[in-house]
């Protein structure tokens, strides 16, 4: 008897089979200021009266504010006027339960210019920034974050800017609690939803009748989602390493060997023999490389003959630069960091005005069009209270470079560093939805966790969830590769590419996503039908049955793109 394979369909199943039992998430946020705001999420969750209509219900002053509440075409909300002091504003007390992760949103506008607008929680004299938004006048803008506290007990939310002579006003507030359970479910359902798909096969014979108790395997080769570390020099000539590495990630980062005090030590000597070898290493192994870094505008990591320069020279050392590591790469990269930590640093626009790091982007993307060209930051995700790296700070930046109209429309990332040291996983997401708003592609660039041994890998763990579960984020790197010398931060595995408790929270994922050659078996029904639910990756597939000796084999990829049935595919064995 001959079997014919017959693979069906590649289509997202598993969600609509799902039931809801807990509260879902809403990723949605609104980063364009409106004429009036939305309806608070989750109904206001645990605020009292969250969206003003009864009047100062819930309600009270924060500091010497004096506090009003109004109405304006029909929609009512509440305004801290008389500010003398930043934390002169609006409050209302709320029961914080630990164990709980609390997602906030707010709507803020100012009464005149504009001004960065935080949310504030004090707990027991302690103050936790829940996230911040540049409120603006004549319309309001959407603050989006969230917390968790060490301990239960009363806090007093409040609004503060450092701008004093602008009114606060606050409207459509949102203090939404979920359990552990329930943030795990989040992840579940956006994983079913963007990182999974069902392939459903069916054996039938030669007469195109099914047959039952085909076993089938399906064995993983690649994972689909980008995710890897970063890597040194070291890596070059020492097979374990290599072994270790490519046998677990799919991309990879250069720590050093690209960046321009890297390249040209000395003036007009370049030397990429070491970038391009490693280049070749990693082309051989199939795995994907980030360019990392064009300009670095920390002004304490420029090439030491760089510092000195001003003017028309350092206009010619920076172009030619960028001339020099752009052209060199061109095609070859999955995206390039252009001006590193550009929102806290400004090496280039001290000295060449502020359009500097524009005209790099500018640069950049003529020379190679069509790779994803990334603002690099650090903090966006990791500090609620770092005003410099703010989601809305990050978005003023985006906005300036989307206007960049040289050789078409410049395709732009969002670069994440994400160097924790306690994570906010509330903030980090509801600033992962700020981001993904714009529609641009995320990626967690330099993962890593300083915190005590005791709960390192579990934060990573945790850091690393979040970000693979976000329908936004397109690609991770850790930023953890090995060094005899010590890694930056955080490590994997030691000197004999044993892993570390934070290596087998590597590989642990790597399991749950299908990685590290995950296989699936099974046998078909009654109908001749197999049906799983698997990653996206590249796949082959093994079909056989004991009582006719017959097998038939296939290879194929899942992607995010099969959500729709495919075409019946039909293999003769």
């Amino acid at each position: 008897m001959k079997l014919l394979l017959l693979l069906l369909a590649f289509c997202c199943l598993s969600l609509s089979r799902c039931e809801e039992k807990y509260v879902p998430y809403d990723y949605s946020a609104t980063i364009e200021c409106l004429g009036n705001p939305n309806k608070p999420q989750y109904n206001g969750g645990i605020i009292v009266n969250p969206d003003l209509q009864n009047g100062s219900q819930g309600w009270s002053q924060m500091g010497n504010a004096k506090v009003d509440f109004t109405e304006f075409e029909g929609n009512k909300f509440v305004i801290a006027r008389g500010r003398n002091q930043s934390f002169d504003s609006v409050s209302q007390k709320v029961y914080l339960e630990k164990g709980l992760l609390y997602t906030f949103s707010a709507w803020l506008q100012v009464s005149q210019g504009n001004a960065p607008v935080r949310a504030v929680f004090k707990k027991n004299g302690e103050y936790k920034h829940a996230g911040s938004v540049i409120a603006e006048s004549k319309c309001w803008s959407m603050l989006k974050g969230g917390l968790t506290v060490d301990e239960s007990g009363s806090a007093d939310l409040y609004f503060e800017s450092e701008d004093t002579t602008a009114e606060i006003w606050v409207d459509s507030v949102s203090l939404q609690p979920f359990t552990q359970d329930e943030w795990n479910s989040h992840h579940e359902q956006s994983i079913n939803m963007m990182r999974k798909g069902t392939v459903r096969i069916r054996a039938v014979n030669s007469a195109g009748e099914p047959v039952p108790n085909a076993t089938i395997s399906i064995l993983q080769n690649r994972l689909g989602f980008p995710f890897g570390c970063a890597v040194e020099s070291n890596i070059l000539g020492n097979q374990a390493y290599i072994n270790w590495f490519t046998k677990r990630f799919t991309v990879t980062t250069f720590g050093n060997e690209m960046k321009w005090y890297s390249t040209e030590v000395v003036r007009g000597k370049e030397d990429y023999s070491t970038a391009d070898a490693m280049v070749k290493l990693f082309k051989q192994h199939g795995i994907a490389i980030r360019g990392h870094n064009i300009i670095w505008d920390d002004p304490n990591y420029q090439p030491s003959w760089v510092k000195g320069l001003n003017g028309p020279d350092l206009y010619k050392a920076v172009k030619r630069r960028v001339f020099s590591v752009v052209s060199r790469y061109k095609g070859q990269l999955a995206g390039w960091d252009v001006v590193n930590e550009n929102l806290h640093f400004s090496f280039l626009e001290n000295k060449m005005g502020p359009k500097a790091s524009y005209n790099v982007f500018a640069q950049a993307h003529t020379l190679d069009p069509r790779t994803t060209m990334f603002m690099n930051e650090f903090n966006t995700l990791e500090q609620p209270g770092d005003s410099a790296s703010t989601p809305a700070r990050y978005l003023q930046k985006l906005r300036e470079l989307q206007t960049i109209r040289v050789a078409g429309k410049i395709p732009l990332g969002i670069g994440l560093e994400s160097h924790f040291n306690t994570p906010n996983i509330p903030y980090m997401r509801a600033a992962l939805d700020t981001l993904a708003a714009t529609g641009l592609p995320i990626w967690l660039t330099e993962i890593d966790v300083s915190a005590p041994p005791n709960v390192q890998a579990k934060y990573f763990e945790q850091v690393l969830r979040e970000g693979h579960a976000h329908p936004q984020v397109k690609g991770m790197v850790t930023w953890s590769g090995y060094n005899p010398k010590g890694c930056y931060r955080m490590c994997l595995t030691d000197g004999n590419f044993k892993n570390l408790p934070t290596g087998d929270v590597v590989d642990k994922l790597l399991r749950e996503w299908g990685g590290l050659r995950g296989q699936t078996t099974g046998l078909t029904d009654a109908d001749g039908f197999f049906e799983a639910s698997l990653f996206h990756g590249d796949y082959d597939l093994h079909i056989s049955h004991p009582l006719t000796n017959s097998t038939a084999s296939h290879s194929f990829k899942l992607t995010s793109e099969d959500s729709h049935p495919s075409p019946s595919i039909v293999f003769r064995v």
